[in-house]
């Protein structure tokens, strides 16, 4: 009798330790591995440096559609995550589980993101470009770009710096700080002037950061990409001549007004080193940062004899080009009463 209570005893202790190994492991495949995230598609959150663990939680709730976002602090406690939070962009993906994500935040095992810029003129709208897809400031980025020490560290002044950026689709981690960024930026700017560039822009006379100063006005003078290794030899003509450039573009820089569609007399007379009307040679820094496109229509850029060039009188966006003086007057005759007729002042 004895032992078949003992039998039993045991069995019921074995039973009740597998139902509390299962009760436990259940739980802990619950808390850990079960799927806790129901967003649709691959969301991200955004950690700042001044963001805590609450609103790491509470953009899992908004954003990630945490299904209980009770269980996920209790793994994030587990694991010591509130105390070890890491800036960064972080992946939820649909299905995601407490424990993947948490690791993941923890470690500040970051989505990288895509970042791109063009079509920008000043330092300030690049900054402010930068800093709409990044957790940088467009403070860091405008200190940067004007302070004298940095810029020459680096090869550039404050005037050419923008020189160094060259658009395209860069992959980065969201919270690079502004000077690693920049020293991506300096990889892959010497990574576009390979050697075969660099020789190139030596044959022209000018050094790879000319080349984006010139290429800066000939993006500014015409929208017609065609048309851009012809405008680029008409000043290559001019610059090696001792001409003045003479480029409205520049005049427009100088005034910082770039919706003038008409440059008068009184304007050509302004005091600035980007008046290529009164200045021969190039202007100190560049107009905008030119494309990769741009850059290479100057390197390659036509062999004529045009040394002056007039917007069409059809508003086409393209231009007249004339090797003499008298050709070039005509042009202009035929484009100014056009503007006078559309009434533009």
């Amino acid at each position: 009798m004895k032992k078949v209570l003992k039998r039993r005893l045991i069995i019921i202790i074995i039973i009740s330790f597998v139902a509390i190994c299962a009760i436990i492991g259940g739980y802990g495949y619950y808390l850990f591995l079960s799927p806790n995230f129901a967003a649709t598609k691959v969301t991200y959150i955004y950690i700042y440096p001044d963001k805590d663990f609450n609103d790491v939680c509470r953009q899992l709730t908004d954003s990630a559609k945490c299904l209980n976002i009770n269980s996920f602090k209790e793994v994030a406690k587990l694991l010591k995550y509130p105390g070890n939070i890491k800036t960064g962009r972080y992946a939820v993906k649909q299905g995601m589980n407490n424990y993947d994500l948490v690791i993941n935040l923890r470690r500040g095992q970051q989505e990288p993101v895509r970042i791109t810029f063009n079509n920008i003129r000043l330092k300030e709208d690049l900054a402010e470009r930068l800093s709409a897809q990044l957790m940088i400031s467009k403070q860091d980025i405008n200190d940067l770009l004007n302070d004298p020490s940095y810029c020459e560290s680096i090869g550039f002044d404050t005037t050419t710096i923008m020189a160094l950026f060259i658009p395209n689709t860069y992959e980065v981690y969201w919270n690079i700080s502004t000077e690693k960024l920049f020293e991506r930026m300096q990889r892959e700017y010497n990574a576009f002037w390979t050697d075969e560039r660099r020789n190139r822009a030596q044959q022209l006379r000018l050094s790879p950061i000319e080349v984006s100063i010139l290429a800066s006005i000939v993006e500014e003078e015409s929208a017609v990409t065609d048309e851009y290794p012809t405008i680029a030899g008409l000043y290559i003509n001019r610059l090696h001549r001792g001409i003045p450039l003479q480029a409205d573009p520049t005049i427009k820089y100088a005034l910082g007004d770039f919706t003038l569609q008409r440059i008068l007399l009184e304007h050509l007379n302004i005091d600035s080193p980007y008046n290529t009307y009164l200045h021969t040679g190039l202007p100190p820094g560049p107009l905008r940062i030119p494309s990769p496109k741009t850059l290479d229509a100057v390197l390659n850029y036509s062999k004529h004899n045009y040394l002056y060039m007039c917007a069409k009188e059809d508003f086409s966006g393209r231009h007249n080009f004339a090797v003499t003086l008298a050709e070039h007057n005509r042009n202009a005759d035929r484009y100014q009463a056009e503007l006078n007729r559309r009434g533009i002042r």
